[in-house]
């Protein structure tokens, strides 16, 4: 048997190491601001740049693609080569991968700061930066696939194939979502329009959290829990059981985040029922992981690192038991919208993915640098910091869930909303939301205190950038042996497994998403409803730029409670099918705007947007005078337009031609009504196009319209 010699590549896993503790301040700190915001409005600062709309999905960003993403990246590295006793494929490829993935991350930053957005959650980042992550995607997908055919060992563990499972599904999940048309280098509109627009966002927005924030650090687990625990995997069996039925169900389950909306039932059916299926196979990998513990109880209460995996898997169960049940419609009637699934979402975060990082890198770091950990007193603390930071962060936010759904649906006993006004509401809750940035600092915390005794750590060692090996070269395997088990003959084919593996993910995507484009039947259309004015398109361009979308829905649902709460009728598929993109919103921070067009005049928009609390005292709407004093780029009209008539939307040439007079000429309306008031504004502001969008905002249907053909 021939022995070959060759090293380990640890300068990368350093690499995205170091990435990870820099990313990971630098998102939760931007998520500590993004809380105090959210019951201070002077943290907002006074400017564009920092107001919560645009420092909101910075964080979401910065903590999913920046701190998770280079912790993904750092614990694969290091276990995909120990698993495949081979050097990584290609030490260029590695870097070129680093380096593109931090360059994505700084322009991220700098765009989503400039208002640079597509409005489409956790896929905000324009299109030629949608472009760099395919191409950074792709080179890692090389990377890893080539590492996995050199391999030395015959059989791909457990670990491998959920990294294959991550590699392809997140690459048709960006790649179908992330379809646009551009009109500049920093603007583009989705190709998809109103309901289609929504279901393709969550059939993403579900599976980027399934299979980027999920499948990932399942294979992870299945390396490292075992690594630290000195003992086996449960059980070989349940993994497989774990893996396929996982990977299978997942892809179904995105239009549960859609219920109650005017996504056809059908669809909404099939998310429910595969969002319960889900619980098995998620409950599956809980057990797989605890119960590899077994035995070991006695070490889990002695090792930080396995107190950090046992709390992290618990809370992975603890988030896929609440998230099938959260899309129960009864349960998801009250919470959805509420502070409720801001909770649930972080108690995977924090618990699931952060403990499952910070074990790994103190895991792997003491390896790498051939010493031992600075401090397992410090371990210690921070394990506790970060557990406490989780219980203060998340019972808030369940508490003001409950709080939030149950008041919005009160009426009294003579039938009237027990609590009409919205802003009342959400006074109420303020002091949990103080707790949970009290949480959320404590998380931080614990944080720092790992950064101190990972430094400390790597000055007392140094890096082995190469680390020897050695392994047995890999055999030519003759096919199936007999009595050997089926799957046995799948982890030897890598290619084989991908391609079984991209069938399974596609199956559920194809089955929701093609009959809701080519059934016209679905999106029943209304002929009240007509395309945007230039200046309204104009306006809700600036709307989306300036995030509102984050704290105000666009999505009446059909319950009594907020007919009677928004004045007007419950959202209909035909109204959105000139929005691109859509706008539904997933949280209610503030209320709902789907039915405001008319119900107050220009001069109340004016004032609430240059100050909020003149025309609602104690509101937490960050000011936006800014608006006042830019003027609104005439010169993107026409190619806007003209884009919209690309995708449908049915403008005349003349309109397109004339779209920029018509824009002065309804501006200079709106500019006369504010001026009847006593308020002088140009018509040439960016303040006007955002008031004739609000005033357009649900008028083209009546209450108690039907109309539709």
């Amino acid at each position: 048997m021939q022995i070959e010699k060759f090293n380990y590549d640890n300068k990368i896993v350093r690499d995205f190491a170091i990435a990870t503790l820099i990313f990971g301040v630098v998102g939760m700190l931007v998520g500590l601001l993004a809380a105090i915001q959210l019951y201070e409005p002077a943290a907002n600062l006074g400017n564009q740049y920092t107001s919560f709309g645009r420092v909101r999905p910075l964080h979401t960003n910065a903590i999913i693609f920046a701190f998770v993403g280079n912790a993904i990246f750092m614990g694969i590295y290091y276990s995909l080569q120990r698993l495949c006793k081979a050097r990584l494929f290609s030490d260029v490829l590695s870097r070129i991968h680093f380096w593109g993935w931090q360059l994505i991350i700084a322009l991220a930053a700098v765009s989503l700061l400039l208002g640079y957005t597509t409005g489409k959650e956790y896929a905000e980042l324009e299109w030629p930066l949608d472009i760099l992550i395919a191409l950074v995607w792709v080179t890692f997908g090389i990377n890893m696939i080539g590492t996995i055919i050199k391999r030395r060992e015959k059989q791909m563990y457990v670990a491998i194939w959920f990294y294959i499972a991550t590699l392809v599904t997140v690459a048709v999940l960006h790649i179908v979502n992330s379809m646009e048309l551009p009109i500049s280098f920093t603007k583009s509109y989705s190709v998809y329009a109103g309901v289609q627009d929504a279901l393709v966002q969550w059939w993403y927005g579900h599976n980027a959290v399934a299979f980027f924030l999920t499948t990932p650090f399942l294979g992870m687990m299945y390396y490292f829990l075992p690594k630290a625990a000195g003992r086996p995997v449960y059980s070989y069996k349940l993994s497989i059981l774990h893996f396929w039925s996982l990977i299978f169900l997942y892809i179904w389950a995105g239009p549960h985040h859609l219920l109650y909306s005017s996504l056809p039932d059908w669809a909404q059916s099939l998310g429910v029922a595969f969002s319960i299926m889900l619980i098995a196979p998620s409950w599956g990998g809980m057990v797989n992981g605890l119960l590899t513990l077994r035995g070991a109880w006695d070490k889990v209460r002695d090792e930080p690192v396995l107190k950090m995996f046992a709390v992290g898997v618990t809370a992975y169960g603890m988030a896929t038991f609440e998230g099938p049940m959260l899309s129960l419609k009864n349960v998801n009637a009250i919470a959805h919208f509420t502070d409720w699934i801001v909770g649930h979402v972080h108690v995977g975060a924090l618990g699931w993915n952060g403990l499952l990082t910070f074990a790994m890198i103190y895991w792997i770091i003491p390896r790498i640098y051939n010493t031992t950990i600075y401090s397992k007193k410090l371990m210690n603390v921070h394990f506790w910091l970060a557990t406490l930071g989780i219980v203060f962060y998340a019972i808030p936010m369940y508490w003001s869930g409950f709080t939030q759904g149950l008041m919005w649906k009160e009426f009294t006993p003579e039938g009237t909303l027990q609590y009409p006004e919205f802003l009342k509401i959400t006074l109420k809750i303020l002091p949990l939301h103080m707790l949970r940035s009290f949480g959320g600092a404590l998380y931080l915390s614990g944080f720092l205190v790992l950064i101190y005794n990972i430094v400390k750590t790597i000055t007392q060692g140094k890096l082995v950038a190469n680390e020897a090996a050695e392994a047995p070269a890999l055999e030519k395997s003759s096919g199936a042996h007999k009595g050997e088990f089926w799957h046995a003959v799948l982890e030897r084919k890598p290619i084989t497994f991908t391609v079984l593996a991209v069938v399974m993910i596609a199956v559920g995507g194809a089955v929701e998403l093609i009959p809701t484009f080519t059934i016209k039947s679905n999106i029943p259309t209304i002929a009240s409803v007509k395309p945007y004015t230039p200046l309204e398109l104009q306006g809700r361009d600036i709307y989306q730029r300036e995030g509102c979308n984050t704290c105000h829905t666009q999505w009446v649902r059909p319950f009594r409670s907020e007919t009677e709460r928004y004045m007007g009728e419950y959202s209909k598929a035909g109204e959105f099918v000139y929005d691109h993109p859509f706008l539904w919103g997933s949280k209610r921070t503030g209320p709902d705007l789907m039915r405001i067009g008319g119900k107050y005049p220009d001069s109340w928009h004016y004032h609430h947007m240059i100050n909020p609390r003149t025309m609602s005292p104690g509101s937490i709407m960050p000011q936006y005078s800014w608006l006042a004093d830019q003027d609104i780029d005439v010169s993107t009209t026409p190619k806007k337009l003209k884009a919209m008539k690309t995708l449908g939307v049915p403008y005349t040439d003349y309109e397109i031609e004339n779209g920029n007079a018509s824009l002065m000429a309804q501006a200079d309306i709106i500019t006369s009504n504010l001026k009847k008031e006593g308020i002088v504004l140009e018509s040439q502001k960016e303040l006007v196009a955002v008031i004739a969008y609000l005033q357009r905002m649900g008028t083209d249907i009546k209450k108690q319209s039907s109309a539709s053909n």
